[in-house]
């Protein structure tokens, strides 16, 4: 980039002053000059107009003196700063003031045609060779009635137009740098808005490809650049994030199978080689079975969350009574609740309650928090189901009494593999991935969960769901 973009900006910059600058000297330079002269030529031709019609016919019939009549002139040509020639119909030359230095003035013009212009004002030349220089030429009749008397011959020199226009290009020079100033100015901010930030969007670029996640672009302005910016640094962050969180996937994953796939391996060789004696075979074919159900469940655990990472989460939504779905699901647990002396209480806002969604899916997440609410819950102890509606919403809350979960565990109970340690010695089956399931599915639904818990008293999930009018 710094060999391609940079030095197409600078040859375009340069490219553009050479051209801006040749099309003054040349196009513009020229375009000046012809309107510097065409305009001082309809000047020039009105003032001789109007000499030759108002003044100089006293002349041609003897009402003037030749000496008054050059005095006259002698003015004009001071104002005009023009030579002025007076002559009868055939190129006589009766009268001459010139300033130019330059003119040879004849006493008969040769070769002499009034109309030699055609059907221009002026004609540029020397003027059959009396003038040293090119000068403007233009021929005026002196008329009395419809007789022709003579002509009013004006010289001017190009040069005089020449110089306005060397004065006028030496501004447009001017303006010109001054531009070229100016756009410098604007190509420097170019450089340092749009090509350097660029350039380390680049470089973000080569190191994400190169595996460096870490690498961070500055963001110092809130336009598209600094949006890209943020996009690409929050784009590297969750990369990375998922990188870490592969890391930690197939760790955790490795540990999870490792851990009964070993107990399984040694209690199957123990049992073939006959260490394990035949009467205490069936023991450890429990411990086997056991081990075989921890890997089953997370075999199945993987698989859901496997679902909804790779593709959108498909809710099959309908309206269904929540409270019918609580009742069967509490009384699933029957068998566990009793074996540890716990009872469900449910404290039901009303005898029914539709809410609108995916029935299975919050099936499983009653059944999660319920299984995580038991086997977390003290013996002899109580675990409440509520329900509470609030406009359009109703919340769900499930609640033990149990041995809670530390402040510091709390904002991490819904990363995957997740086990607090007072976790690990109370459920030895679980995969750690109940509550990464239980805030998909709510999330899914474009709801909320919370928990509230404190280590020693207990633990409170409470989700929420929208509310159906009825069963249809």
């Amino acid at each position: 980039m710094h060999s391609n973009l940079y030095l197409k900006f600078i040859i375009l910059y340069i490219i553009f002053g050479f051209l801006s600058l040749f099309t003054a000297a040349t196009l513009g330079a020229q375009l000046i000059l012809d309107t510097i002269r065409d305009e001082d030529a309809s000047r020039l031709y009105r003032e001789a107009t109007i000499l030759a019609t108002d003044y100089l016919t006293d002349y041609y019939s003897k009402e003037t003196t030749a000496s008054s009549t050059r005095a006259m002139l002698n003015g004009v040509n001071v104002y005009l700063e023009a030579d002025l020639w007076l002559t009868d119909t055939e190129g006589n030359v009766l009268l001459s003031v010139s300033s130019s230095g330059s003119a040879i003035v004849p006493e008969q013009i040769r070769d002499f045609d009034p109309a030699e212009s055609g059907g221009e004002q002026y004609l540029t030349g020397d003027y059959h060779g009396y003038y040293s220089e090119e000068v403007l030429t233009m021929i005026v009749p002196v008329t009395e009635g419809f007789s022709t008397k003579g002509y009013l011959i004006v010289h001017k020199p190009v040069s005089y137009f020449e110089d306005q226009q060397h004065s006028i290009m030496h501004s447009v020079y001017i303006t010109l740098a001054v531009i070229y100033l100016l756009s410098f100015t604007i190509f420097l901010g170019i450089h340092l808005i749009i090509y350097l930030p660029l350039r380390k969007i680049t470089e973000a670029a080569k190191q994400y490809a190169s595996g460096n996640l870490d690498y961070e672009i500055p963001v110092n302005s809130q336009d598209e650049i600094g949006y890209l910016s943020a996009s690409l640094n929050y784009m590297s962050a969750h990369l990375k994030d998922m990188e870490d969180y592969q890391k930690k996937f197939v760790a955790n994953v490795s540990h999870d199978f490792r851990s009964p796939l070993t107990s399984i391996k040694g209690y199957v060789e123990a049992i073939a080689d006959g260490t394990i004696p035949v009467e205490l075979q069936s023991k450890y074919l429990g411990i086997i079975l056991f081990e075989t159900e921890r890997l089953t469940d997370l075999t199945r655990d993987l698989l859901t969350l496997n679902e909804f990472d790779t593709k959108e989460l498909l809710l099959n939504k309908e309206s269904f009574d929540l409270h019918e779905m609580i009742k069967q699901v509490a009384a699933s647990f029957e068998g566990a609740c009793t074996s540890r002396k716990i009872s469900i209480e449910l404290l039901l806002a009303s005898r029914v309650l539709y809410v609108h969604a995916d029935h299975s899916k919050i099936q499983q997440v009653l059944y999660n928090l319920l299984d995580n609410a038991i086997k977390f819950s003290n013996p002899q102890s109580t675990v409440t189901v509520e329900t509470t509606e609030r406009g359009e919403k109703v919340f769900v809350s499930v609640k033990d009494y149990g041995i809670g979960i530390p402040k510091e565990d709390l904002s991490k109970i819904w990363e995957r593999f997740y086990k607090s340690d007072l976790s690990r010695g109370k459920d030895k089956k679980g995969t750690g991935l109940g509550l990464s399931i239980v805030r998909e599915i709510i999330q899914a639904h474009n709801e909320n969960i919370n928990v509230i818990s404190t280590e020693g008293v207990g633990t409170e999930f409470i989700f929420s769901l929208p509310k159906s009018d009825s069963g249809k």
